[in-house]
C-alpha cells in the first residue's frame, strides 16, 4: 500500500483496491452519493493513486482493463486515468460508454478517452442518436467538442435545427449534453449566433438552474453573452 514515503503501487487489482479502500471517506461518500456517484475517495487522492501505479505504456493499458473489469466505480475511474485512449476500438468504447453509467464514470470516459480516440467521429455518429438518452449524450458531448475542435466535420445549422426541434423536450442528460452544443455554435459562430441567442430564449431550457455567485449559468443565452464578452476583452 502506498503511503507518504512510498510512489508505487504494485500493479495488481488488489493493491490498488486495497489503497483505494484506505482513502475511503464516508462523508465523501454519502456527499458524492447525492450525485449518484457510489465512491468516496477524494479524486485529488485517486489521481494520486493512478501515478502510483508505474508500469511501461503496452502493460499499463492491460492493467486498466483489468481494473475497469472490475465494475467498482473507484477502481474504474483509476482505470480511465491510465488506459491508453487510442488502443481501444469502436466496439471496446461502445460497451464501456453502456456499462459506466455512474456520472463520474461516464465522465471521464467521455472526456479523458472517447475525446482523444482516433474513431471520435464514428463514435460521434453511432452514439448522437442512440435511442439510450445517456450514450446519445455521449454522441452529443463528442459533438460540443469538435464545435471547437473540428467544426468543418459538423453540419452546424442542422444541429440547430435538431436543437431546435428535440431540446425541450429531451430526457435530462440528453439535454444538458444539447444545450452544451447550443452554446458552442453559439459561442464560436459570430454568424449563428443570433440564431443560437433566439433558440436559447424561446426553449428556455436551464433558465432557471440555480448557479453559485461567480459562475456563468449553464443557460444558452447567458452563457454565450458572458463567454462572448470575455474572448472580446482578451482580444483587445
Amino acid at each position: 500500500m502506498a503511503t507518504s514515503a512510498q510512489t508505487e503501487i504494485q500493479p495488481t487489482v488488489e493493491a490498488v483496491q486495497a489503497e483505494l479502500a484506505s482513502l475511503e471517506d464516508a462523508k465523501m461518500r454519502a456527499a458524492n452519493e447525492q450525485r449518484g456517484d457510489d465512491h468516496g475517495v477524494n479524486l485529488t487522492k485517486l489521481r494520486g493513486v493512478a501515478k502510483a501505479v508505474k508500469l511501461p505504456p503496452a502493460p499499463r493499458h492491460d492493467f486498466a482493463l483489468e481494473l475497469w473489469a472490475t465494475g467498482d466505480t473507484a477502481t474504474r475511474l483509476v482505470a480511465l486515468l491510465i488506459c491508453s485512449p487510442k488502443r481501444f476500438g469502436v466496439g471496446e468504447l461502445d460497451a464501456m460508454i453502456r456499462e459506466g453509467r455512474i456520472p463520474k464514470v461516464h465522465d471521464w470516459l467521455v472526456n479523458y478517452v472517447a475525446k482523444k480516440s482516433p474513431h471520435l467521429e464514428e463514435l460521434r455518429e453511432l452514439w448522437a442518436e442512440d435511442p439510450d438518452q445517456l450514450v446519445a449524450a455521449a454522441g452529443w458531448d463528442l459533438i460540443s467538442h469538435q464545435v471547437y475542435k473540428k467544426p468543418e466535420v459538423l453540419d452546424l445549422s442542422a444541429l440547430l435545427d435538431t436543437i431546435e426541434a428535440r431540446m425541450q423536450d429531451a430526457p435530462k442528460d440528453l439535454q444538458w449534453s444539447m444545450n452544451n452544443t447550443l452554446a458552442a455554435i453559439g459561442i464560436e459562430n459570430p454568424e449563428l449566433r443570433d440564431r443560437a441567442l433566439a433558440i436559447g430564449e424561446r426553449l428556455e431550457v436551464l433558465k432557471d438552474y440555480p448557479t453559485p455567485p461567480n459562475c456563468t449559468s449553464p443557460f444558452a443565452p447567458i452563457w454565450i453573452t458572458e463567454i462572448v464578452r470575455r474572448n472580446e476583452e482578451r482580444a483587445n
